[in-house]
């Protein structure tokens, strides 16, 4: 394949980031296909046909299953609204298409199943947006936690807290509906915090949680009263890992002042490893190493030692943002269209993250500890 012809649905925050990441994953990275923006699709179209010019898009569409259908798609880029991602996912695949989704994966476990069924089926690429696990940083954890340099893994400690949620006055919106959002907390951000652990600790082996809705009630939009809130502002884990090591999960979206802490400290029998994606282009490491007089925290600041970082910019300490770990995923994706191999977050590697969130929840609902 020479070329790839992109269909885009959704022109929110998330979808603009996968504009740009498929405008330049093949620019900034080298990555191959070479990618043909083809369509951008949202309502109402309006919408669509004032954004598509500037984001690079040929032509716009309101009707996503007429963007599924179109011969010169080959890949979509799905961005919308939770409740949608399972019916569009699926449907692209089995027209043929690869597919690039935004988590959280779906609204239930069977729904995260039946994309999986459908992936495996179809022999398409899938990959979903977890674009943090891409950060050069944390990918230098995972390689010092495995090389050794902390000793054996012992505790992990993880975050995820932002204060999206946190003002009582702001309105109800579909992001507090089981049927539209799914999980709250966990589904929006937790499974960010899940994602990570992942590389620095390996699999779940059980876990006893709590949830909590911090405000049971929100106003409406229209001022005409208020409505329930259905899923959880926060959610609080204590998990076994299969090697052995412990851990905690705490995820808030009601946490005033926290804008993106998304982090971990993983402690080993010589020393710790310290992430946080509001610093996203620092590691903290401390090893029990040398006089003890001299020891103490040293900052790691990401640089071209740390790939890909050095195809965005040769001068360590000047640091990457968010949307280039958007690039760097495009990047995979299409690598992994051009190989036919799996790339790292596929569909069937997500859904062991649904089964995590999903585990929490009922953990907290049954009130005992769940066995993944």
């Amino acid at each position: 394949m020479q070329t790839l012809g992109v269909g885009l649905i959704g022109t929110g925050f998330m979808g603009k980031c996968h504009a740009l990441a498929w405008a330049n994953a093949g620019p900034v990275l080298g990555a191959h296909p070479r990618v043909r923006l083809v369509a951008l699709c949202d309502t109402p179209l309006e919408r669509a046909e004032a954004l598509a010019p500037q984001w690079g898009f040929e032509r716009a569409e309101a009707d996503w299953r007429a963007l599924i259908a179109d011969p010169a798609i080959d890949a979509i880029s799905i961005t919308t609204p939770n409740r949608l991602h399972a019916e569009m996912a699926i449907a692209a695949l089995q027209a043929g298409k690869h597919v690039w989704c935004e988590k959280p994966m779906a609204l239930t476990e069977a729904e995260a199943e039946a994309m999986v069924a459908a992936a495996k089926a179809a022999g398409k690429a899938t990959m979903l947006g977890y674009n943090y696990i891409r950060n050069p940083a944390h990918q230098h954890a995972i390689k010092l936690i495995s090389e050794g340099a902390i000793g054996r893994v012992i505790q992990f400690r993880g975050w995820v807290e932002e204060d999206y949620q946190a003002d009582p006055d702001l309105a109800w919106s579909w992001r507090a509906k089981l049927a539209e959002a799914g999980l709250g907390a966990l589904g929006d951000i937790g499974s960010h915090l899940v994602s990570l652990s992942m590389g620095v600790m390996g699999p779940i082996e059980s876990l006893i949680a709590d949830m909590q809705t911090v405000y049971e009630t929100r106003p409406l939009a229209d001022g005409s009263g208020r409505a329930a809130v259905e899923n959880e502002d926060a959610a609080t884990a204590v998990v076994r890992f299969a090697n052995g090591a412990q851990g905690s999960m705490v995820i808030s979206r009601a946490a005033w002042g926290r804008k993106s802490r998304l982090g971990y400290e993983v402690h080993g029998s010589e020393g710790m490893v310290i992430f946080d994606q509001e610093r996203m282009n620092e590691l903290q490491l401390y090893q029990n190493r040398g006089p003890k007089a001299e020891q103490g925290f040293r900052t790691i600041l990401t640089g071209p030692a740390h790939p890909p970082y050095g195809e965005f910019c040769p001068a360590p300490g000047h640091q990457l943002g968010f949307n280039d770990l958007k690039v760097i995923e495009a990047a995979e994706f299409l690598a992994s269209i051009q190989s036919g191999s799996p790339c790292k977050m596929d569909f069937a590697e997500g859904l062991y993250v649904e089964r995590v969130i999903h585990a929490i929840a009922q953990s907290a609902r049954e009130d005992r500890r769940v066995t993944l």
